[in-house]
């Protein structure tokens, strides 16, 4: 017992010398693990996500850890029809208790148009948004029928026939020295080849001092505001030009109860539903035709007011009122000086059926028996890019990215389309803007008008 238990401190001793006397690991001396739960990630915006080429994502990661981690990251690219068509796949690596930015780009540069990005960090979906590649080589042909040009000649022929018989009613709470405000009654084209005159409404700015004045035209977008709110109704002390406020058929001032509105104590009736489908596919009797007659008879009312100078004019408007824009220019007597269409309707139909929007939405829910080669046939007429190839005027455009009511492509084929020169035309894009205004919409607008004024 005496030799075993020697022999056991022998070997206790061998086997301490041969770890030097070390002493056992702890818990502080293991590797630092990395709580995957602590990483923060997001997209940020860079060249307001329109690029050359290749999209240049950047992926901001904060490691809040002592320990480096490695992140994956994973960003599926889609067409904005939302067909796939490639994904970038790629492992991060980031420091301790650091921050860092990361570009991701694809193998192959894209063709020109927009795509959908879905970005996902460690499978965590991170931010989804709509980019450009190279939106002003997007090429979508004019599209209209052989009698395009006939078939808005005759409209403005029948209009030309209709006795305008404008009645003005100041509306003196608005007024001042400067100018004075007036309601607007007058007729329009009938809805179609034939029938009574459309009685429209707009309010009319007109300076006192018994000159010559740049002539502004408003359009307004869809009206959606309800039918007991009141329209905007502008001030005489708000600028020197002539302007006018349109309210064209069935909406806003021709959409209110009695009393609603300055200058009207009946009430004013919308017959057309909701505008777009009435008389969906009759090309001589829809919605649009008479709408952008409206404009047409708009002008031809300022061209009367003897303080109007119709070598100076220019329109604006946004959504529905930025194609009621693209009409002015291309539909109006004068020509215009210069426009400013914000996020456009009513563009691009053939691509639109594609990515969606409320055009091509009640479009289709409006075809009934028509075929797509008929209906796109039938809204040819109607599409701004097609009524681009007739303005040759100043032009300010824009679109929000992110906007599904009028989809980016919508806006910029019409825009690629003009007859105006790349030197005299500009395009804003709200990279995380919807179907709104870019923040600095009307300094730019404002500036534009007054350069050519």
């Amino acid at each position: 017992m005496k030799k075993a238990s020697f022999l056991i401190v022998a070997l206790l001793a061998v086997v301490l010398g041969a770890c030097g006397g070390c002493k056992g690991t702890t818990p502080q001396d293991e590797p630092a693990q990395a709580d995957m739960s602590l990483i923060q990630s997001s997209v940020l915006v860079t060249d307001d996500w329109v690029w050359s080429g290749k999209p240049q994502i950047t992926v901001h990661i904060v490691n809040p850890n002592k320990a480096k981690v490695k992140v994956g990251a994973d960003i599926r690219i889609s067409t904005d029809s939302k067909q796939a068509l490639t994904t970038i796949i790629d492992s991060l690596e980031v420091a301790g208790e650091s921050e860092q930015d990361f570009v991701l780009t694809t193998s192959d540069k894209l063709e020109p148009g927009f795509y959908r990005a879905l970005c996902l960090i460690n499978e965590k979906n991170v931010r989804s948004f709509i980019f450009g590649i190279d939106p002003f080589n997007i090429v979508s042909a004019p599209d209209m029928q052989a009698d395009f040009n006939q078939f808005w000649q005759a409209a403005k022929d029948q209009l030309a026939a209709v006795d305008m018989n404008a009645r003005l009613t100041e509306i003196e709470s608005k007024s001042t020295a400067e100018r004075k405000v007036y309601l607007v009654e007058m007729n329009s084209i009938p809805d179609g080849l034939t029938g009574e005159p459309v009685l429209i409404r707009g309010y009319y700015c007109e300076p006192q001092d018994g000159q010559k004045h740049p002539v502004v035209m408003h359009f307004y977008g869809y009206d959606t505001q309800g039918s007991k709110s009141k329209c905007e109704c502008p001030a005489g002390n708000g600028s020197a030009n002539a302007e006018f406020y349109l309210s064209h058929r069935g909406q806003y001032l021709n959409n209110r109860p009695a009393g609603t509105n300055p200058g009207i104590e009946e009430a004013t009736e919308n017959i057309y539903g909701d505008w777009f489908s009435y008389h969906f596919g009759d090309k001589d009797s829809w919605y649009y035709r008479g709408a952008f007659m409206d404009v047409v008879q708009a002008v031809r009312f300022m061209a009367t007011r003897e303080t109007s100078d119709m070598n100076r004019l220019f329109a604006e408007g946004s959504s529905q009122g930025g194609a009621l824009t693209y009409a002015c220019a291309a539909l109006s007597d004068y020509p215009c000086s210069a426009i400013a269409a914000n996020v456009a309707f009513l563009g691009d139909y053939a691509d639109a059926m594609k990515i969606g929007g409320l055009a091509a939405e009640t479009a289709k829910a409006c075809k009934g028996s028509m075929t797509d080669a008929e209906m796109l046939a039938f809204l040819s007429y109607f599409d701004t890019k097609n009524l681009a190839t007739r303005i040759s005027c100043a032009v300010l455009a824009s679109s929000g990215l992110q906007d599904g009511v009028c989809p980016p492509r919508t806006n910029v084929v019409p825009f690629n389309n003009l007859a105006t020169p790349a030197s005299d035309k500009e395009y804003i894009f709200g990279p995380e803007m919807g179907h709104d205004y870019p923040k600095n919409w009307y300094t730019k607008m404002n500036a534009l008008f007054k350069s050519k004024m």
